[in-house]
């Protein structure tokens, strides 16, 4: 067997949960044999390494630094990037691997520092939201752009995101679209699918919600750009239609007691159901329990944050759910409209409920997203192309 001979070094990796985690742990597992990662320590980590076909090493995750409030932030980010130096240094010794791969497109100086310590060629990949951070301030914009001209390749989640590094910056080397994938095994037995009905009225019986019922599921932390309070306002509308509809919002965040209260003040509180974090193991019945997903996002300029893409999108369609999204950001190579779901401009009160009201009526227009929203689902693009 080969030596691994690329280190991937990512601040986040699972067991943590998280999109660019996901992604950085699907491309691992397609060169087991190769890869060695490098990332930050998180609560399950140990037991999790354990089992993994690849090593993984970690350096703490400092969690001291959170008592020092937004300058602990800060403080956490330079010792994440003077770990990852002092360890990727270590592990050369060791391993004397020829690649490095960036999962993502924060703590960059610490890359454009191993690219002249260690004689390795490196890829840096870009989610989204870490293209944004460098734009914020001319010293770093000037010090990416230096990283970017000494990257090998960059890989991009997707079109919009790789237009965006194109328009913000010079990209002197090869870029590539290397989408998110679905990985089925995170949600539980291989047979879930099959389960769909079971599992559906599990979930329906724990929430009250009757089995005729409409019911839209949103997934994912509960921050104001996910829009889970477009969805709400359209509830009102929806149930004096005539149409028996519910929301169930599977994620947890500091949103959530603004988002209460508006269903409250909208007297559809008894029609928005609040689940909390769900695990991997238990989303799949979350989705076999909907019978549309809908995440309406756009761009939040307070926090300087976009969907670079939307792995839930995925997940929803591998469920054969059809979906709503906004037609923002990298949420164009998620959903296809008209073919697994419906694009719209989230700003547009008009566009959402139609929208939304076609979708609850017809039941045959939701079985047809679903059925081609798994084939999309399933696709998936080999890192490796990064090295020919």
């Amino acid at each position: 067997m080969a030596a691994p001979d690329i280190l991937v070094v990512s601040r986040t990796f699972l067991p943590d949960p998280g999109g660019i985690q996901e992604y950085v742990y699907n491309r691992c597992l397609q060169d087991c044999d190769r890869v060695i990662v490098l990332t930050a320590g998180c609560p399950g980590a140990q037991s999790f390494d354990a089992l993994q076909p690849f090593p993984i090493y970690r350096w703490p995750d400092f969690r001291f630094c959170r008592a020092f409030g937004p300058i602990g932030s800060l403080l956490k980010q330079v010792l994440y990037m003077v770990s990852a130096v002092f360890l990727s240094l270590k592990l050369f010794r060791r391993y004397r691997f020829r690649y490095i791969e960036w999962g993502h497109g924060y703590d960059f100086p610490a890359i454009l520092l191993l690219s002249y310590l260690l004689p390795i060629q490196f890829f840096l990949y870009l989610h989204g939201d870490d293209l944004l951070c460098p734009a914020k301030n001319p010293l770093f914009q000037k010090v990416f752009q230096w990283t970017l001209n000494r990257a090998k390749a960059t890989a991009c989640n997707s079109r919009f995101t790789q237009n965006h590094l194109n328009q913000k910056f010079a990209v002197p080397t090869p870029s590539y679209v290397i989408h998110p994938t679905v990985r089925p095994e995170k949600f539980g037995e291989s047979t879930l699918l099959e389960q769909a009905s079971r599992l559906r009225a599990k979930v329906r019986q724990s929430y009250n919600i009757p089995a005729k019922a409409v019911v839209i599921l949103t997934v994912g932390r509960l921050v104001r750009r996910k829009g889970f309070d477009r969805v709400i306002k359209q509830l009102p509308a929806l149930t004096a239609a005539g149409l028996d509809v519910y929301y169930l919002v599977a994620g947890r965040g500091k949103l959530e007691a603004e988002l209460r209260q508006l269903s409250a003040d909208l007297k559809v509180a008894d029609r928005v159901i609040f689940a909390g974090y769900v695990p991997d193991r238990q989303l799949a019945e979350f989705y076999a329990a909907s019978d549309i997903f809908a995440m309406l996002t756009f761009f939040d300029a307070d926090s300087q944050s976009i969907e670079g893409f939307g792995i839930v999108y995925l997940e929803a369609g591998y469920f054969g759910k059809p979906v709503l999204a906004a037609q923002v950001g990298g949420v164009e190579d998620a959903v296809q409209d008209g073919e697994t779901g419906i694009l719209v401009d989230p700003s547009s009160d008009l566009e959402v409920y139609t929208a939304l009201e076609r979708l609850c009526r017809d039941s045959g227009l939701r079985d047809r997203l679903g059925h081609q929203g798994q084939a999309l689902a399933h696709r998936s693009t080999p890192h490796r192309l990064l090295y020919q």
